[in-house]
């Protein structure tokens, strides 16, 4: 029995293509699909040829260690947004790797300190870069002061001038929420951060046109629309969730009911030996740890309310009581102990109509951390 993703194959290539369409009106140089982690439960060699196929002019991944994969199932250029830094000796070998076995104008690195920067400038095979600034992500990437200074470098200039060097652009990863410190003016918070940007690297004159683009992460479409409004400069913007899964109508995730077992009030079940509702249903779905079922990421809590359900939430894990992802006749239903590695066992209340093996029981999951045994309907 197995963990599956079912796919409304028309629906959501469709929400693609609309994604697609709308990016283009504003950032003519095109959507850059993000395709990294678990392929944002659909898997990465997936993703990599859907994008493809929507014409884009690039693809990004988080790092090198996943470039393999997505360079097979594609034929355009992949950016990689981990920074390279010569001194991490793990990617730098798997830097190395990547550099024999695909052509150079299929990789993409992106450099965020003048280290990394100058580790690749020594390398007599072309290579092909994005600058990052540091936004206020406050992440990685040069100030607009380093960057000015980094790409004025006699050293630097003359790697581009050789054409052992290619700068494509600069690289902006901006945050989810609106920065703070920008007066109310033209355009929102983000909006004013990424031209603000583009007055720094438009002022870059010695670089050649590829270099004038700008590569951008976060921005709604209203925001496109004021960047383009107010520069010309050529814009690519990367997108991951808001492509792959904005459209959660054409995703359904389920379990399987793999054993039902009605038991007398003091049953004691599972690893934990744990007592049930009186006269419940003990109910084994497939779909455990080894799915992503259990797992969450820490809440940001940026409400009241948020903070309210989190205090509730971490009292009823105290007391031995946590809902499961999965639901049956409407209602989420309790975990009777924490999620084995590949089931989880249920209960379900006295009075309850029961499932039979075989039924599937939907699953709201968290995409990005899911592990499907099958994706159907892609194929």
């Amino acid at each position: 029995m197995s963990f599956v993703l079912d796919v409304d194959a028309g629906q959501w290539r469709a929400h693609l293509a609309r994604t697609h369409a709308a990016v283009t009106q504003h950032a003519d140089t095109g959507l850059v699909p993000v395709v990294k982690g678990n392929g944002y439960g659909l898997g990465q060699a997936r993703l990599a040829g859907e994008g493809t196929s929507l014409g884009v002019p690039a693809l990004a991944t988080g790092t090198v260690f996943e470039l393999d994969e997505v360079l097979a199932a594609s034929s355009v250029p992949v950016l990689v947004l981990e920074r390279f830094d010569g001194r991490d000796r793990a990617a730098a070998a798997a830097w190395e790797r990547a550099a024999q076995r695909w052509a150079p104008d299929r990789l993409i690195r992106t450099v965020s300190t003048l280290a990394g920067l100058q580790a690749l400038l020594a390398s007599p095979t072309p290579t092909r870069i994005v600058l990052e600034g540091r936004t206020s992500m406050h992440r990685f990437g040069f100030s607009p002061d380093e960057l000015q200074w980094t790409i004025t470098q006699p050293d630097v200039r003359g790697a581009v001038a050789a054409g052992r060097l290619e700068i494509l652009g600069l690289s902006l990863h901006l945050p989810l929420a609106q920065p703070a410190g920008f007066a109310a003016g033209f355009g929102s918070p983000r909006t004013q951060e990424v031209l603000a940007w583009c007055g720094i690297w438009q002022a870059q004159e010695f670089l050649p046109p590829p270099a004038q683009a700008v590569w951008v992460s976060h921005l709604g479409d209203d925001e496109l629309g004021q960047v383009r409004a107010a520069t010309s400069m050529p814009l690519r913007v990367r997108m991951g969730t808001g492509l792959w899964l904005q459209n959660r109508a054409a995703l359904h995730a389920h379990g399987t009911v793999l054993a039902v077992h009605p038991l007398p009030s003091g049953t004691r079940v599972g690893y934990r030996q744990r007592t049930g509702p009186r006269d419940g249903t003990l109910v084994v779905v497939s779909g455990g740890t080894a799915h992503g079922i259990g797992l969450s990421a820490p809440t940001p809590a940026a409400t009241w309310r948020q903070r309210a359900v989190t205090v509730g939430t971490g009292a009823l894990d105290a007391a031995g009581r946590a809902l499961s992802p999965f639901s049956w006749q409407g209602r989420q239903r309790w975990f009777a102990e924490p999620p084995h590695q590949h089931h989880s066992m249920l209960w379900l209340p006295r009075g309850c109509l029961l499932p039979q093996v075989g039924d599937e029981l939907p699953a709201e999951v968290r995409y990005t951390t899911s592990t499907f045994d099958a994706v159907v309907g892609l194929d």
